[in-house]
């Protein structure tokens, strides 16, 4: 029975764990997997455009192997040259899988609904699982451990965040949320990921105030204020968010020797200033080019059978 990644929610926690276990194997010697998914090709329909998705897929792939065709949002129209169910069972003849990067989250699910081969969701405006995948095993792979980190996220309670909530719930971790009144994460994802640390510990907090969600936090994280779609709003959300940036006086209220995430494209000077970017503690060109690890990890888990 074919697999999906839709969101974090498809995954277990001893999934997840599984897939950080192979990433590392993945990361340490990526010629033991050179042929791991021969003969397989996986499609890259793009509504949105991409550096890093694209990218690490495509060369994950040719790691592994296998092949990736990139489909640019004028080949295909997803929605309006042809419906979504049309497309999806037309790839499923030809691929092995396909990984969507879409506007609105519910293209994931009619695509994967209609798919006979499994979905990768590679952003939508709701999700971005992969990312946040990619962000627990860096911090992993840095810290040693998920159980006993606190990680702040601060801006906009966008898909990244919502992700982030769901794997921190998963992993057991805590995480502290702080986003000015209106931009939220979504409840439901809020209340799915208390129901699941019920199991596993993890503690989940949402505020409006950016200096008590980064008391004690051994990771600040954060993204941009304006995603795509949302370019009308740029003005506007500077403004709102503007004591919510990531810079040294946030960080001198944070853990001694915080971490920094970003998830990329940083606007420079705005979420984030340039000189925590580029400090000693950031690690975001590492949690990039986890990315391709993970997802890696994830084509294997999804394709290899």
């Amino acid at each position: 029975m074919k697999r999906d990644l839709i969101s974090i929610s498809d995954l277990s926690t001893a999934e997840i764990e599984n897939i950080f276990k192979l990433t590392a194997q993945l990361k340490k010697n990526k010629n033991k997997f050179a042929n791991y998914l021969k003969g397989k090709s996986i499609a890259l329909l793009f509504q949105k455009p991409s550096n890093r998705t694209r990218v690490s897929f495509e060369v994950g792939m040719y790691q592994l192997g296998g092949n990736a065709l990139y489909l640019s949002p004028q080949e295909i129209n997803l929605g309006v040259r042809e419906s979504i169910a049309d497309v999806s069972k037309t790839l499923s003849r030809f691929v092995d899988g396909i990984v969507l990067r879409t506007f609105e989250h519910t293209n994931c699910l009619e695509m994967a609904a209609a798919a006979s081969v499994p979905v990768i969701n590679g952003l939508s405006d709701f999700s971005h699982p992969c990312q946040a995948l990619a962000d627990f095993f860096t911090i992993k792979e840095k810290l040693n451990s998920l159980k006993s980190v606190t990680l702040a996220y601060v801006g906009d309670g966008n898909n990244v965040c919502n992700s982030l909530i769901l794997a921190a719930a998963k992993c057991g971790m805590r995480i502290n949320v702080a986003t000015p009144v209106g931009f939220e994460p979504a409840k439901k994802v809020v209340n799915d990921a208390i129901e699941v640390a019920k199991n596993t510990g993890a503690l989940i907090t949402v505020s409006n105030d950016p200096f008590s969600s980064v008391k004690s936090a051994n990771v600040v994280y954060t993204d941009v204020w304006a995603s795509m779609g949302q370019e009308e709003e740029v003005q506007k959300r500077k403004t709102i968010f503007k004591d919510f940036q990531i810079n040294a006086r946030l960080l001198n209220a944070a853990g001694k020797g915080c971490l920094v995430m970003h998830c990329l494209p940083a606007h420079r000077g705005e979420e984030i200033t340039v000189d925590v970017l580029e400090s000693k503690n950031s690690i975001v060109f590492d949690q990039a080019e986890n990315r391709m690890h993970v997802q890696k990890a994830i084509l294997i888990k999804l394709l290899k059978h």
